[in-house]
């Protein structure tokens, strides 16, 4: 079989930040085809593409996502840590699925297929592609780091946008004029008098106030400013719309945009199960069967420049990949 950790190396020495994933998709696409995997890309923009590898199908498929945040970070073997970008979230977990779907290969079963997808750390566009490929795989265990526990179910997302309104004028008359950054840190500053909702399973639905931007100088009274804010959903999302337009109340304008629906998983006993707070590719691949989400590595390193994954915990994720396919070939 081959090695997990080795095979992580590859492909994290491969720099693939959104956007500028062709190396990696040549890479993956060229292991699997060495190996009898009937491969098809699928384009998604220039130089772009999702990797679908079958056999026989109409079981499970392993997917998860091949590019990275910026910036990117080189490998390195350190203290029984695979650190650099990526080690984690998530080539570590593409590393892992692709040895377990080859040992499954090798072992007979060929009723499992391969999904890597491009794009998910900027808009999803590989998954929202991948959407439209002749799947037949009944069951979908996408990869994130979830340190190696199932998914009970992940939050949604909800984007929005608040925009105050004031009126311009020379900083050295302030009466003259209406600061819309005033405006926006009165209505911030409101916050914890919102009341957004609560599942069992789930937890509390959580926000983020993530930019503010306004004013022009610092001798300008500032004439408009807007808050962007992410939303992790725990219910409907109608509900939490409601909700936030009457505690604006009129204060600001309101732009909701993107919005992904909170999720509940397929488990398998003998694993521990827990509640995710990120959101996955998986409300993107609803033609690729029921969904679990599962793979090695902690979120909380995800994203940092010591980004790294636990090798042990890597190399059992291989096995931990493997038994999840045959119990639900099973059932």
């Amino acid at each position: 079989m081959p090695d997990v950790v080795a095979l992580t190396s590859e492909l994290v020495a491969l720099p693939s930040v959104t956007r500028d994933e062709g190396a990696v998709v040549a890479f993956v696409a060229d292991w699997l085809l060495q190996r009898g995997w009937t491969v098809q890309q699928q384009p998604v923009s220039d130089g772009r593409s999702n990797v679908w590898a079958t056999r026989r199908g109409g079981g499970v498929t392993l997917s998860t996502h091949l590019d990275t945040v910026p910036p990117f970070v080189a490998p390195r073997l350190e203290g029984g840590r695979l650190y650099g970008r990526g080690s984690c979230d998530a080539k570590g977990i593409a590393a892992a699925m692709m040895c377990a779907a080859q040992a499954l290969a090798d072992a007979g079963e060929e009723r499992v297929d391969l999904l890597f997808v491009v794009g998910e750390e900027r808009g999803s566009d590989g998954a929202t592609a991948a959407n439209t490929l002749p799947a037949t795989s009944r069951w979908l265990i996408n990869g994130e780091p979830t340190e190696s526990t199932l998914a009970a179910g992940c939050k949604g997302a909800l984007r929005l946008t608040l925009r105050t309104i004031g009126r311009e004028a020379h900083s050295a008359y302030p009466h003259l004029g209406d600061s819309a950054i005033s405006r926006m840190v009165a209505l911030l500053a409101d916050l914890p008098t919102l009341v957004l909702p609560t599942d069992e399973r789930l937890g509390p639905c959580t926000l983020n106030v993530g930019t503010l931007h306004g004013g022009v100088a610092p001798n300008v009274i500032p004439g408009s400013c807007e808050a962007e804010i992410l939303v992790r959903l725990v219910s409907d999302a109608e509900s939490v719309r409601h909700s936030i337009t009457a505690w604006v109340n009129g204060r600001a304008d309101i732009a909701f945009g993107l919005c992904i629906p909170a999720q509940h998983f397929h488990i398998v006993p003998g694993f521990e199960v827990r509640p995710m707070a990120y959101t996955s590719d998986i409300p993107l691949l609803t033609n690729w069967g029921t969904p679990l989400l599962f793979g090695p590595g902690s979120i909380h390193v995800a994203h940092t420049p010591d980004e790294f994954i636990d090798v042990e915990e890597l190399r059992a994720s291989v096995t931990h990949y493997e038994r999840l396919v045959r119990s639900l070939l099973a059932s």
